[in-house]
């Protein structure tokens, strides 16, 4: 399957696109405004990855280039630009496409960090509002910590949620998580329910920051 990770620069981006890479036999697809960066991060990860001793199918394309590639297309990018990001790509995505949202709003203050939804309710809704009406949304990957996923050394002992209105879709996403060692997908129901889902989030993040030995975080439902 061809995994596309619009903006796979960045940190949740490079992440997934590093254990796709290293655990899967997908092709992978780094995406980014720049064609140029894209390429320069897909060949920083080929080679990365050639170190721990794996020959992988990774290359760095434009985001539009890399939606028109892909069957799935990971909107890894800051959550205020994920709709701007979707629109920029939709005459490239068909129903044979699915879309996946992993991004949450959050803020900072001196407590620590807080969830900070968009109008519109979630960051999975606001890509679906943008999407093409024939592309299904899925939530996914929200709660995993990009540090952990970045570090290959690390082994992932961790539980994604998948939200979406459209079955099929979902397990799809559901088995391309499962496909990462150490990750178990769980249905959480329609993308409606996607805000309890990215909620979870900053409670991770100050969990971790104020707690010693809880640095990249995750969660496991027993």
């Amino acid at each position: 399957m061809e995994i596309a990770l619009l903006g796979g620069t960045g940190d949740i981006g490079e992440g997934l696109a590093l254990r796709w890479a290293r655990d899967t036999d997908h092709s992978v697809i780094v995406g980014s405004r720049d064609p140029d960066k894209a390429e320069r991060k897909a060949n920083e990860y080929y080679s990365l990855l050639k170190e721990a001793g794996v020959t992988p199918d990774i290359a760095g394309y434009s985001n539009e280039t890399a939606a028109e590639l892909a069957e799935v297309v990971v909107v890894s990018v800051p959550p205020e630009y994920a709709p701007s990001t979707v629109e920029a790509v939709a005459s490239e995505l068909g129903d044979d496409n699915v879309l996946v949202s992993p991004a949450v709003r959050m803020s900072r203050d001196s407590a620590g960090f807080h969830y900070d939804p968009p109008e519109e309710g979630t960051v999975a809704e606001t890509v679906d509002e943008a999407a093409p009406d024939d592309v299904p949304v899925v939530g996914a990957f929200q709660n995993l910590a990009a540090g952990a996923l970045s570090s290959l050394d690390d082994d992932l002992e961790a539980d994604v949620i998948v939200t979406g209105d459209d079955s099929e879709a979902k397990r799809t996403v559901q088995g391309l998580a499962e496909d990462i060692d150490g990750l178990r997908a769980l249905d959480g129901g329609p993308l409606a329910n996607t805000g309890v889902v990215e909620s979870v989030t900053p409670l991770l993040i100050n969990l971790a920051m104020n707690n010693e030995g809880m640095h990249d975080l995750g969660v496991r439902f027993q």
